[in-house]
């Protein structure tokens, strides 16, 4: 069975649906600004990439109203029958939050397992399913997992729900870490600093080809391959030499059966960390064999959304893909040596060879790619 993409929505800083995302990474405008959902003065920055519509003040939670938010007018569309995977670092960690601050919320409510049951309440999904929270890599590995179900006929139709909110908890989290950047961040940049938090949620249907014609979907995507690792080098830093997300990638291109040849541009993790956007060239340039081809990172305009990020990024990238087109890195003022002729502060028109390649890495050393075919 071939695993397509049969439907798909998002939310991001930059609005609601593709294009508004699409047309924000290509005017080279960031979505990231001064945040004012809760107070930074004790933090090493205070830019964030948020969205607008989205109140801290609501009895729902951040993430469910980011879901709802992706969801909306499609409901309709999601059969019964699918299999849920829900991928998130934190859900609905705000609840947490403000149990812990004093406010009348049940802090149990903030469980993982309890936004999946609510998202498959909210969709009236009765397919099973499962969470799949792996650090920032959680929805790129979501993905691979719907695509290996329908290639070995476990499943016919799979959604993966993908979404992080900017709260409070995780913010201070990253300003311990040392790992902000004081502005917005600025990836592959020779003067990058750190990252920029951001929120987004996002939904795809993945379907047997099969099931897609029949249920009358026009998939034009195919999620053709996908390769997990771990570098098992640190709790949050990545091994420095690349070889562990070489090892994902050289997966990726086993279950596809591409060549590097193949691949028209790449969609990288890109945070704006020291660490990670070296440790990521170094590991295309031993895929590549030391061979530029076109590499951006979207991080500079909606700022880093955990555990959304694989899926938003798989999106950008299927819209890459069908225009041949590798957006601008926004934020990127200066080219970093090691990513010189590789990532470019200005949109690249690619090959039109009908594949691309998307990697995500996270905590813990995980790191995870994955393979979009045109069909």
């Amino acid at each position: 069975m071939r695993p397509v993409i049969a439907y798909s929505n998002l939310v991001t800083p930059y609005g609601k649906g593709m294009d508004p995302c699409w047309n924000g990474l290509m005017s080279s405008n960031t979505a990231i600004t001064q945040i004012r959902r809760f107070n930074t003065t004790a933090f090493k920055s205070n830019q964030a990439a948020v969205v607008s519509s989205i109140d801290r003040e609501n009895k729902e939670s951040l993430a469910m109203q980011l879901v709802r938010e992706s969801f909306a007018d499609n409901l309709s569309n999601i059969p019964s029958d699918s299999f849920v995977i829900l991928a998130t670092t934190t859900g609905e960690i705000d609840l947490l939050e403000r149990s812990i601050l004093g406010e009348a919320v049940n802090a149990d409510d903030s469980r993982i397992n309890m936004m999946f049951d609510k998202v498959c309440a909210l969709l009236s999904i009765n397919g099973g399913g499962c969470v799949i929270s792996a650090a920032c890599a959680s929805s790129t590995i979501a993905l691979g997992y719907a695509a290996s179900r329908i290639r070995d006929n476990l499943s016919s139709s799979v959604l993966v729900v993908a979404c992080d909110s900017v709260n409070e908890f995780v913010y201070s989290g990253f300003s311990s870490l040392m790992a902000l950047d004081a502005g917005p961040a600025k990836p592959f940049d020779r003067n990058r600093k750190g990252l920029t938090p951001g929120e987004a949620a996002a939904f795809t249907l993945i379907m047997s080809e099969e099931r897609a014609t029949s249920d009358g979907f026009d998939a034009d995507i195919e999620i053709a391959g996908w390769g997990m690792s771990n570098d098992a080098n640190h709790m949050t830093g990545p091994s420095r030499d690349g070889t562990a997300l070489a090892i994902a990638i050289r997966k990726a291109f086993q279950t596809s059966q591409c060549k590097t040849n193949d691949i028209s541009s790449i969609c990288a993790h890109g945070t704006g960390t020291p660490y990670n956007d070296g440790m990521e060239m170094k590991a295309f340039k031993l895929i590549f064999d030391n061979q530029p081809i076109p590499v951006y990172s979207v991080k500079g305009g909606i700022g880093h959304t955990m555990g959304a990020a694989g899926l938003v990024e798989s999106l950008i990238a299927v819209r890459s893909l069908q225009e041949c087109i590798a957006p601008p890195t926004v934020g990127l003022d200066h080219v970093d040596d090691m990513a010189s002729g590789w990532v470019s502060p200005e949109a690249v028109v690619t090959r039109n060879t009908g594949m691309v390649l998307t990697t995500n890495s996270g905590f813990g050393g995980v790191n995870a790619a994955l393979v979009l075919k045109q069909l």
